[in-house]
Parts: structure tokens; sequence; C-alpha cells
């Protein structure tokens, strides 16, 4: 008996691929953005090293993951950013684990930070993905009304602020990512990639522990109070 569709098949592999723990913990981490080692990427999900190697090779041979290696080290990360948006939008549709009590007072300070702000592989998430978000939609220089898209300010407040736009991009300048913690859509695209990069290269926000998780310092609160009008207090 076969299919009636010709993308069953295809999408069947694509779920087995994501269906397990130890796969989707990898996937997660790398949303990051960064390339990680096997080895760190086995500490993380707990598991040993030959038991994620051979996850890993999975998710490469199945197009998830690209890979390099350097000397002895085996770098992994997410393939492109078709990859990151879909692990993305699977986590939103879980959301964060609300009925669950940290194990431990690193756990919940992880999660906390986790939630204050984060990158999503390429751009901000959290309160402060947000933050930025709703401010830039509040001076006009962004729409939500049928989708995002910037207004011609806005690619103006690009500009005066010195963030190149790569308008030849074949991803989208603007898109809604769906926060997993604020259940609300945060600004990624071409636009969002572009504003997070600037954000960690002039040292308005640092990244902390061994997670996603970042941090607004107190030279990105003066940027972001002045530039777009955001409380310090929103920041913290």
């Amino acid at each position: 008996m076969t299919s009636k569709d010709p993308q069953a098949p295809q999408l069947a592999r694509l779920a087995a691929l994501i269906a397990d723990e130890t796969r989707a913990a990898c996937l997660l981490a790398l949303l990051d953005g960064r390339a990680w080692t096997a080895g760190e990427l086995a500490r993380h999900a707990g598991v040993a090293a030959s038991t994620l190697s051979e996850h890993l090779g999975k998710l490469v041979s199945g197009g998830l993951l690209a890979e390099e290696r350097q000397g002895r080290h085996r770098y992994v990360r997410l393939a492109d950013a078709r990859v990151a948006q879909l692990v993305e939008d699977l986590a939103a549709q879980v959301g964060p684990d609300t009925g669950r009590r940290p194990r431990s007072l690193r756990e919940s300070s992880a999660g906390s930070a986790m939630a204050r702000g984060r990158t999503c592989y390429d751009h901000l998430a959290g309160r402060l993905g947000i933050a930025i978000t709703d401010a830039l939609t509040a001076r006009e220089l962004l729409l939500q009304d049928t989708g995002f898209a910037l207004t011609d300010a806005g690619v103006g407040w690009f500009d005066s602020v010195g963030i190149a736009l790569d308008r030849t991009s074949r991803r989208p300048l603007v898109r809604a990512c769906l926060d997993w913690t604020e259940r609300r859509p945060h600004l990624a695209g071409v636009a969002g990639a572009a504003l997070c990069r600037h954000a960690l290269n002039a040292g308005w926000c640092v990244r902390i522990g061994s997670e996603r998780a970042v941090k607004v310092t107190a030279a990105g609160e003066r940027a972001l109070t002045e530039l777009l009008g955001i409380p310090a207090t929103t920041l913290a």
C-alpha cells in the first residue's frame, strides 16, 4: 500500500528524527546559534559520547544539522535558519513546563535568566525580545497588523543606528516568531538577526552561562532607553 501524498513519508521521517528526547535536547541547545562539540552536547543531554554520536549522525544525515571538523574536534550546528524556525515553532507549541518545579536553585536561576532574555537562534527572545518588538511597534517602526512588516521609518531607524540590513537575503526581512515563554511574537528574520548581532557586538547584551541566556548591560540599558524608550526597569 502506498501513501496518497508523496510528502507523507518525508514528513514521517522528519517527525521521527525529532521525536527523541536526546535529539530534541540537542536541537534546542543549538538554538543559541553557535557550533557545539559532540562532547559538549553529550554533557548537556546527559548521555554517553558514543550514544550522542549516533544521534548526531542521524540529525546530520537527515539534514537538520551541519557538521565540521577541526583537528580532533567535531562541531555541529543547526543546518540553517529554516531548521531553527522549525525547532522554535515546535518549542512554542509545547511552551514552558510550568507544572514542574525546578530541581535545584541553579535550574531555577537558569530558567529565570532564559525567560528574561535569550537568543533564539540568531535573534533576541524572552522579555527582552518582546520589549524591543513592542517598542518598535509603538514607535510605528514595525507593523503587526497582518504579519510583521518594517515601515519606511523602521528601515530608516536601522540605518540611523548603524545596523545594516541584508536586502539580498532569501530570508524575510522581518517575521514573527512565537516566544515560547511569553506566548507572544517577537522580531525575527533578517532585521531580528541584525539587531541581535549588533546588540552583542556593541556590548548591549552579553551571554551568561552555558545556555542561550543573555543579560542587558548598563550600556545596553542606556542605548535601548535612548533609541527605543524602553525603561531600564523592563530590562532588569
